[in-house]
């Protein structure tokens, strides 16, 4: 599973995760030892009075699974809520004896969004006597208030864009919004995920918002039966985890896109203090603080920066709060809880180890993406001496020094060279042709390499099928130890283009229920989901670099130019009509997101598998005989040939084994093509075509 979500009983006796799985697990907070796997309640079960032997007991709920957050225990320790992703809570009950059962589920109003009817629900929260529950309803909008004990809905209260956590201070409601304000008439926008639209900034048109919704519980319900809209706090980009101190003096907000935590004194509803997350305010983009825990005292504050693998420790001393140091603990921790008893730290690490698997004594070992591994950190809260030394083993794993050698200024009268030492100095490049490929491992394609750190077991498309891959390989670079933390076309394309995963998207995973990110359709396309720091082709252009994209992030359009027919094309049709130059089929893209427009080459496509790559190929030739002939050729040409993907075994498909092998040749022609016979080929063996994914 992929654990997103912790919570620790009242009493400390019971430590509940959820996540990408379709059960609540509950420990032992001293151990980890699992004490109980508990089958979510089903949506069919909303009697908040179950029979003896209930509904959900005998069907339990085998699709939903926790949303981007949400899992709370009542104050009494007698209920605990989780937030369904497919738009419900589901209440749980804990017997005197520690015994977790399903008891019954909320429906909640549906969103009612273009593309999606139910609701997204996200942070809850409930007030101090356990009587009310407010719900981040993510998808509209909105906070509901819920009477607990039965799920009835009392008020709605409008609020920023993609609510995420909910913190109840007092009379108040604190509500953090990943995407910042509502657009108004004015704003520049940017799709959101199911048809919904969020502020962005309007060159590289990413999220450019996050802020925070301030409810006055006292207010009364106008005729609408909604609430008047509430007062907004701009904060840093992507406000996601939210907490009050344990006084309910400070609301601390966690603002994942600025790496920062914006600190609110809830007298005034200001912000008095801004604090780096990150060990040096200088230090590149990249900690993405999304999870927060206060001590019970109010004076140390925890922030799981999920980028860092890491814990952040803080002196909490609002105007002069200061970072102690960093615990190290699993893959992009997303969740944290403070045991006051034993003095401890409880986080949930998403990613975990990675997509590995424990195999059984007998089982055949198979692998998968799929196979997530996540895990719980359970860490006593360590003393100056040995905090200051785990701070050491995150800079190493971090790679913090080569990190800083990074930030060098470039030298005066240095000698071009293929790749300079420091940022700014000049290279030897002045072309750089990055063909993106699909989801294969280097040990499906060249794990037979001898000379290569591979697993010939694993081989799948071997040099039989991959013959001009295996040829790259041998004549430039192997490339056989470089990882990729991509798993899925949604997050692989974010890791291709932009060298981040946000953590929007990290907490997607339950069913992707705004977005499936790739870039290449209608529904691929989010603003939230894009890296603050921008994408590759943002950095591009702000250098002054010219440049062109031939299928990246880019929407197919494609029909028969005989109107008179109905049918959409097929892979053949396609094919044929490359072969034949016939020209029965009009193809075209648009881009994907607006800051590619004037650099995208529409007569050529990215994700569309039943067009074949050797039409894409064909398109970026033919253009590079175009910039032979004039003498210039953009800096940057980014070419997608994705059919290396492969359709399975879906009829009228090629072979999973002939998409691959296909797909092989186009990458061989590309190549070919920007060789020694080519005006703009490097004079030198070395790499030109990056290939990924």
């Amino acid at each position: 599973m992929r654990p997103q979500g912790i919570a620790l009983s009242p009493n400390r006796r019971l430590l509940v995760t959820a996540g990408k799985t379709h059960e609540l697990v509950v420990l032992e907070p001293a151990t980890g030892k699992v004490l109980q796997r508990v089958p979510l309640p089903s949506d069919k079960d909303t009697d908040p009075v179950p029979t003896p032997v209930t509904e959900q007991i005998l069907q339990p709920d085998t699709e939903g699974q926790l949303s981007f957050t949400g899992l709370e225990f009542s104050p009494d320790g007698s209920r605990i809520y989780l937030s369904n992703v497919h738009g419900s809570i589901k209440v749980f009950g804990v017997n005197g004896k520690g015994r977790v059962e399903g008891l019954f589920s909320i429906s909640l109003p549906l969103a009612n969004a273009p593309r999606r009817k139910a609701e997204i629900p996200a942070g809850i929260a409930l007030s101090r006597d356990g009587k009310r529950l407010y719900v981040a309803l993510n998808l509209s909008n909105r906070l509901a208030e819920l009477d607990a004990s039965n799920g009835k809905v009392l008020r709605i209260w409008d609020v920023g864009v993609a609510p995420y956590g909910v913190v109840v201070v007092g009379e108040k409601v604190y509500v953090s919004n990943w995407g910042g304000r509502r657009p108004s008439a004015q704003s520049v926008t940017g799709p959101a995920g199911r048809g919904t639209f969020v502020r962005v900034d309007p060159v590289r048109h990413i999220a450019s918002e996050g802020s925070v919704s301030v409810i006055d519980l006292r207010e009364a319900i106008g005729q609408s039966g909604t609430a008047a809209s509430p007062a907004e706090i701009l904060t840093g980009l992507h406000a996601c985890a939210i907490a009050a101190s344990p006084n309910g003096r400070w609301v601390v907000v966690a603002n994942a896109g600025s790496d920062t935590l914006s600190v609110i004194d809830t007298r005034t509803d200001q912000i008095v203090e801004t604090i780096w997350a990150r060990l040096n305010p200088a230090d590149l983009f990249g900690a993405q603080p999304n999870a927060l825990a206060f001590d019970k005292s109010g004076r140390q504050l925890f922030v799981c920066n999920g980028t860092q693998n890491a814990v952040a420790v803080f002196d909490f001393k609002p105007g002069h709060s200061q970072l102690r140091g960093l615990l190290p603990v699993g893959w992009f921790p997303g969740a944290i809880a403070w045991d006051p008893f034993r003095k401890s730290l409880c986080m949930a690490n998403i990613k975990g180890i990675g997509s590995t698997k424990q195999v059984q004594p007998g089982e055949r070992v198979q692998y998968s993406s799929h196979q997530y591994f996540g895990t719980l950190s359970l860490v006593p809260l360590p003393n100056s001496r040995e905090l200051a030394r785990y701070t050491q083993t995150v800079r190493q794993n971090m790679r913090y020094g080569l990190l800083q050698e990074s930030k060098l200024p470039a030298r005066a009268d240095q000698p071009a060279r293929p790749v300079p030492e420091r940022v700014g100095e000049p290279s030897l490049f002045k072309h750089v042709v990055y063909i993106i490929k699909e989801n294969r491992t280097y040990d499906q394609v060249l794990g037979d390499l001898p000379q290569g750190n591979g697993n010939l077991s694993l081989c799948v498309f071997g040099e039989r099928i991959t013959p001009n891959q295996h040829k790259l390989a041998r004549e430039f670079v192997l490339l056989d130890n470089l990882y990729c933390c991509g798993i899925c076309s949604a997050d692989g394309h974010q890791w291709t283009d932009s060298a981040l995963c946000t953590d929007y998207l990290e907490k997607s995973f339950a069913s992707f229920p705004r977005s499936y990110v790739h870039g290449m359709t209608d529904g691929g396309v989010d603003a939230l989901a894009y890296s603050p720091a921008g994408f590759i082709w943002d950095n591009a252009i702000a250098h002054g670099k010219t440049l062109r994209d031939y299928g990246e992030f880019a929407i197919t359009e494609a029909r028969w130019k005989d109107k008179s027919k109905t049918h959409s094309p097929g892979f053949l049709d396609y094919y044929r009509d490359f072969v034949s130059q016939a020209g029965k089929i009009e193809i075209t893209s648009r881009p994907a997101i607006e800051s590619l427009r004037p650099y995208l080459a529409t007569n050529t496509v990215g994700w569309a598998l039943n067009i074949p790559d050797v039409f894409r190929a064909a398109q970026f030739i033919k253009e590079l005989k175009q910039f032979e002939q004039a003498g210039e050729m953009p800096n940057l040409s980014i070419v997608c040939l994705p059919n290396d993907h492969t359709s399975g075994t879906k009829a009228g498909s090629p072979t999973p084994g002939e998409s691959r092998g296909k797909g092989s040749a186009p990458t061989a022609s590309a190549t070919k093509a920007v060789d020694a016979r080519s005006t703009f080929a490097a004079p030198i063996p070395t790499q030109r075509v990056a290939t990924t994914r």
